[in-house]
């Protein structure tokens, strides 16, 4: 089973790049999506979360905005909270590419939003990054309700420059020109990981 590594900074298209893998057939691995689960009720980091931030659970679940606004920019919280959560998600990770082998699934798709941050390239085959100009990832993001420049730069700040995750990526998908290029070279990327050899 071949492992894809899916990544790119805020606002690049990630997101709508990993709906078109799952369209694909792929499974995909959403980290995101576990940590909304995690922080739903009844959700696995409820309790840790509430005993290290109290105040931020609501109706028996994390309340995202309120956690945020404790967090952010504030390293050693969001170290914490991190420490909390970072496991749990792993955790749900191996379960995903258990199930997957169990299935003999060919390729297998991990959605990390901060990959080559916290090392998880180590953990896959290959690596695709999202990429688009500056401009376009800024009109993007400052759509988004409640995000602000500041706001933007500071989530920017924390994430790997794109064009030293270009880089470091075995294969890169501009998401500039439209969905139709971007699919096109992920069907290309796919056709590479299924033919080569383990």
């Amino acid at each position: 089973m071949k492992i894809l590594g899916l990544t790119g900074s805020i606002g690049m298209g990630k997101s709508t790049t990993a709906a078109m893998l799952r369209r694909l057939g792929l499974p995909v691995h959403d980290s995101d999506a576990t940590v909304h689960r995690l922080f739903a009720r009844g959700g696995k980091a409820v309790a840790a979360v509430d005993a290290a931030f109290p105040g931020v659970v609501v109706d028996g679940a994390v309340d995202r905005a309120r956690l945020g606004a404790r967090v952010f920019g504030d390293d050693a919280a969001l170290k914490r909270l991190e420490a909390l959560v970072h496991p749990l998600v792993r955790a749900a990770e191996r379960d995903f590419l258990v199930r997957c082998r169990r299935r003999r699934v060919p390729v297998v798709v991990l959605d990390i939003p901060l990959l080559f941050e916290t090392g998880g390239e180590v953990r896959c085959d290959k690596v695709a990054v999202v990429s688009c100009p500056a401009f376009l990832q800024a009109a993007r993001v400052l759509a988004r309700p409640g995000m602000t420049p500041e706001r933007l730069a500071l989530i920017l700040a924390k994430q790997m420059p794109d064009g030293d995750k270009r880089r470091r990526a075995d294969f890169v998908i501009a998401t500039g020109l439209g969905k139709a290029p971007a699919l096109k070279r992920l069907k290309t990327i796919l056709t590479l990981m299924r033919t080569e050899s383990p």
